[in-house]
């Protein structure tokens, strides 16, 4: 059965009812264009009582090493996920410098963006495969998904999320389809922008164990 990642967290009963419901990864954007930024103040309180067994995941985007020091200096983060255009080097660098595991976010749209993910197979511990949009200044979190027939039969050597338009809808046909460790939601399971839904949280969750 896929794990689940709960991403774009901000609020104490959208992180409990994802706790409560399940969770197996929580997801923290600190992303200030991002209607889902949150400081690493407000993270760290929100994660202070987060069970063991539950990973905490930092999402960054083409991150500086001053951005990074002055979360995971702060806030208890398991995993760091990149989810810009940082390259093999940067992301090594990166992993290098700070001492923790890496997803690195890869948006595709076609079987030729699936193959630069070997570039990255070396360096990172997880890969995420998100939808690639070209309407949208953000990386991710729009809501847009992508073919998952791209991804049938794939089977890396290391954890794979699937991201990319998830709902509680839609992940039961995407999991006959193809075989992800983790799906990642994140505006599926929002009434606006940010606004995570405790009902919406339990209802996606429920959708994948059933599966």
């Amino acid at each position: 059965m896929a794990k689940v990642k709960i991403c774009g967290l901000t609020e104490p009963d959208t992180v409990q009812a994802a706790i409560d419901s399940g969770a197996d990864y929580l997801g923290f954007v600190f992303y200030p264009p991002s209607p889902r930024n949150i400081d690493p103040e407000t993270a760290a309180k929100l994660i202070q009582d987060v069970p063991d067994h539950i990973k905490t995941v930092g999402l960054f985007v083409d991150p500086d090493d001053e951005t990074l020091e002055s979360v995971l200096n702060r806030v208890k983060i398991n995993m760091v996920q990149l989810h810009g255009n940082e390259t093999p080097q940067r992301v090594s660098e990166i992993k290098t410098r700070f001492s923790v595991p890496i997803i690195k976010a890869i948006r595709i749209g076609s079987q030729e963006d699936l193959a630069t993910a070997e570039a990255y197979k070396e360096i990172i511990d997880a890969i995420m495969f998100d939808a690639k949009v070209t309407d949208s200044p953000l990386p991710g979190g729009t809501g847009q998904s992508f073919d998952w027939g791209l991804l049938k039969n794939y089977e890396p050597a290391m954890t794979w999320f699937l991201a990319g338009g998830l709902t509680s809808e839609n992940v039961t046909r995407a999991l006959s389809i193809i075989n992800p460790n983790v799906v990642d939601v994140s505006s599926g399971v929002e009434n606006a922008p940010g606004q995570k839904d405790a009902d919406k949280i339990r209802k996606f969750i429920e959708a994948v164990q059933s599966t």
